[in-house]
């Protein structure tokens, strides 16, 4: 799964990287959580990219209330298709999380040890996503969300967890966006072949009240895990 993540890269050398429209005022996020607005990429009307904040928790148009966004943050991959909360989004409601890092947590007897995973180089990273806007009836307050979608967790990650997001490079970013139908779609949410780092991190990054640099301190007790 995928239950905290960062995004700190500045939004100019995101719009060079993605080539988006609009300018949100992006500040650096260490420990984004549930519920808190973060920026995605969506095609607009016209068939361009446009960055947007939405809130983390997808929040389906039929239901009767928001609080359903907090049991929805992630999205299996092998049944998107399936599930009434993500089948119409899959179709025609995808999006880009921008991330360049996120979070998993080890196991480790009674405890767990969080781990914070990066590409190899660093680089910031596109995760698969679903939007979704609904309309509260009685104030008709509108909110607009999104879920990312999980895979099984490639060969560098297993030992740490069995699921992480669905990561793009420029093809498939470009495929997800622009996918025609269902299958398509869905036929791009693989595992991630590239290389990446996994660093064992402080549980300073437990709480989500923390945002800041010292989330990403390394555990010295702790030893990485990096591929390359």
């Amino acid at each position: 799964m995928c239950g905290r993540y960062s995004i700190t890269t500045n939004v100019e050398a995101l719009r060079r990287l993605y080539g988006f429209r609009g300018a949100p005022n992006l500040q650096p996020r260490f420990n984004l959580a549930p519920t808190q607005p973060a920026p995605a990429i969506r095609l607009n009307a016209a068939g361009e990219r446009e960055l947007s904040m939405l809130r983390w928790g997808l929040i389906p148009a039929w239901a009767p209330d928001r609080s359903i966004g907090n049991r929805m943050i992630n999205a299996r991959a092998e049944t998107l298709a399936e599930k009434p909360s993500f089948r119409a989004a899959l179709q025609d409601r995808r999006c880009l999380v921008l991330a360049d890092g996120f979070y998993e947590w080890q196991k480790q007897g009674p405890k767990k040890q969080p781990y914070f995973i990066t590409l190899a180089d660093g680089a910031p990273f596109a995760m698969a996503g679903l939007w979704d806007r609904w309309t509260d009836r009685g104030t008709r307050e509108t909110i607009e969300s999104f879920t990312i979608i999980t895979t099984a967790a490639s060969p560098d990650l297993t030992g740490i967890h069995d699921r992480m997001p669905a990561l793009f490079d420029s093809r498939g970013q470009e495929a997800w966006l622009a996918a025609a139908d269902l299958a398509a779609a869905q036929a791009l949410l693989k595992p991630f072949p590239g290389p990446v780092s996994a660093l064992p991190v402080s549980t300073f990054v437990n709480d989500p009240k923390n945002d800041s640099p010292a989330c990403l301190a390394p555990d010295r007790l702790m030893p990485s895990r990096f591929k390359t």
